[in-house]
């Protein structure tokens, strides 16, 4: 097992007892503050959260040229995924056979409606 994997187990095991231990004392501690397993548990996962960045800063000092190399295939992948959304909205935006003609309104032989000017309108 890794550092982060025993850190993170050991956190959640003490939210836990800290839960049980609110659950079964008595009401004036129970009722301190609403949700107080909900903020144990929230400390723990902050806790895990720094060990987790310290680890993370530890391998990022050790090995720079590593960890340089995965951002840039990350970004890679990042933009590569970004041209294929936009492709796919291109090809989803296009027209089905590239063609179009424009259709005239038949007239039945009928006068054009007038218009109103913009005086009698207002």
């Amino acid at each position: 097992m890794s550092k982060l994997t025993i850190i993170t187990d050991r956190a959640m095991e003490l939210a836990g007892q800290a839960g049980a231990g609110l659950r079964h004392a008595g009401s004036s501690v129970r009722h301190a503050g609403h949700n107080a397993e909900h903020w144990i548990r929230t400390g723990a996962a902050l806790g895990t959260a720094r060990a987790g960045a310290r680890a993370a800063g530890k391998v990022v000092r050790r090995n720079p040229v590593a960890v340089a190399a995965a951002a840039a295939v990350v970004g890679a992948g990042v933009l590569a995924y970004v041209l294929y959304r936009k492709r796919r909205e291109q090809q989803h935006a296009a027209p089905l056979d590239g063609q179009a003609q424009r259709i005239e309104k038949e007239r039945d032989g009928a006068r054009p409606r007038p218009r109103r000017s913009r005086a009698a309108a207002d």
